[in-house]
């Protein structure tokens, strides 16, 4: 479908050469204003819905299936038409996938790695048609370009929140792990330096394992994944190298004791960091949704309300005569249901217990006010009399 635009005049500045040129033509497409906001509007609403989704990784899993199939000769020559067949059909669904993205948004849609790298999987298929059309069916490379028909199923990516956040969480570790293979390497150095001279000599030495640099870099690349290092012992034991265990030993504490679990241990933090940030993203969004949804229900009520205000007169009475008259059957004993915050369960419950603490510091202080009252009865009682010193002076 054609696209229509119109233009609005856009100054636009900057003070280096290269960013005066990427905004001017940032600013030349956003002059340019899309007039098939429906269509568009729809495309969008298909390509984020969630049948697009599930039908685009079925898609995926079949076509990565019958490349397994295709693995097999006699399958694939019997079921040669099947093959041809399917081949255009997943490569006509790619293609209008990647249509309909860039029709959408035709400047972001490049802003995405992940839409990237579906433009190069969509290349890569399309590599083999044409070697077999320029070099023919012979060419010495064409089952190189058959075989990276494989890295289709990376289009699973895109529709998998859960990869994207493992991919995240390892592009994370890149600084920490390199600093982490650096030491590795320094160690394997410096050890590889060590273990030519003690055990690569010409006379008794092993010059296959630790002849050269190479090999001895090699040797210890064994040694650290402890693959075979049993082997690579005994021959260092043959040759009565007195030195040699406690030299493997060392090595293997260090580089595979400490140095990969280190390694291992990072990859492990920032993968549970990813996923707890991942979890709160899915928790920002349920709540989200859930507030746009009460938030449309208000505004459909609203509607509602104004709707019926508007409306001058309903069944012969006016809106605001029926509220009047609903408002004169409400009794004291009828239930209603309030959006208040005194009319919350929490609230309530919050109340009543307030109520009983009260109702207990009333009691503790009528206990008090009857014991000082005893006591000051008491201490009545305990006074002597007043004597009647106005009769004694009379006499």
């Amino acid at each position: 479908m054609s696209q229509y635009f119109h233009h609005n005049p856009v100054r636009v500045k900057s003070s280096s050469l290269f960013g005066t040129a990427s905004v001017a033509l940032h600013a030349k497409l956003s002059q340019y204003k899309r007039r098939d906001k429906q269509c568009q509007a729809f495309f969008r609403k298909v390509t984020k819905s969630t049948l697009f989704q599930i039908l685009m990784i079925t898609t995926v899993t079949a076509n990565s299936f019958l490349l397994v199939l295709g693995t097999n000769y006699d399958i694939h020559f019997r079921m040669f038409r099947v093959f041809e067949i399917s081949e255009l059909f997943f490569v006509s669904i790619y293609a209008c996938e990647f249509l309909m993205k860039v029709y959408v948004d035709p400047i972001t849609y490049w802003k995405d790695g992940y839409n990237i790298l579906d433009v190069v999987i969509l290349v890569i298929i399309t590599i083999p048609y044409f070697l077999r059309k320029i070099k023919g069916n012979h060419f010495e490379y064409l089952h190189f370009a058959d075989g990276i028909q494989s890295l289709r199923v990376l289009k699973l990516i895109s529709y998998s929140r859960g990869i994207r956040t493992l991919i995240i969480a390892v592009g994370e570790t890149v600084y920490t792990v390199a600093s982490v293979l650096t030491l590795l390497f320094l160690l394997m150095f410096v050890f590889a330096i060590l273990g030519f001279c003690l055990f690569g000599n010409a006379d008794r030495g092993d010059l296959t394992n630790w002849g050269n640099l190479a090999a001895a870099f090699f040797t210890l690349f064994s040694l650290a994944t402890v693959d075979g290092w049993t082997n690579l012992q005994e021959e260092l034991d043959k040759r009565k190298f007195t030195v040699s265990r406690a030299f493997t030993i060392l090595f293997i504490l260090l580089a595979s004791f400490i140095f990969l679990n280190m390694f291992v241990g990072v990859m492990i933090m920032h993968t549970e960091d990813s996923i707890k940030k991942f979890e709160r993203e899915m928790t920002l969004e349920r709540n989200l949704a859930l507030m746009e949804e009460k938030q449309m229900i208000l505004r459909r009520q609203q509607d509602e309300v104004n709707r019926l205000m508007n409306t001058q007169k309903v069944g012969g009475k006016s809106f605001v005569e029926m509220v009047e008259g609903f408002k004169r059957t409400l009794r004291h004993t009828d239930p209603m249901v309030l959006d208040e915050f005194c009319t919350s369960l929490s609230f309530i419950d919050i109340y009543l217990d307030t109520l009983d603490n009260q109702d207990v510091i009333v009691s503790k202080l009528q206990e008090l006010y009857y014991e000082i009252a005893n006591v000051l009865n008491l201490m009545l009682e305990d006074m002597p009399p007043r004597e009647k010193s106005s009769s004694t002076l009379e006499s």
